[in-house]
């Protein structure tokens, strides 16, 4: 029984073309998780002292919780 080893390069420009790709697609996620964050901050932020307690929160704590 034989057995070939092939290799192909890639087509001209195809690496690129991803890493151009995966950058988007990373800042894309980047910007969804700051969104993401944002919208958290300002939830709790809405919430009144007394609600903050009830989850086990404070003023101080909302930013490092997001």
């Amino acid at each position: 029984m034989a057995a070939t080893n092939t290799t192909r390069t890639a087509p001209l420009g195809a690496v690129s073309t991803y890493r151009f790709i995966q950058f988007v697609s990373t800042g894309i996620a980047a910007v969804g998780n700051w969104n993401d964050r944002r919208m958290t901050r300002t939830a709790l932020g809405k919430l009144s002292d007394r609600e903050l307690d009830d989850i086990g929160l404070c003023r101080g704590d909302i930013d490092h919780v997001s």
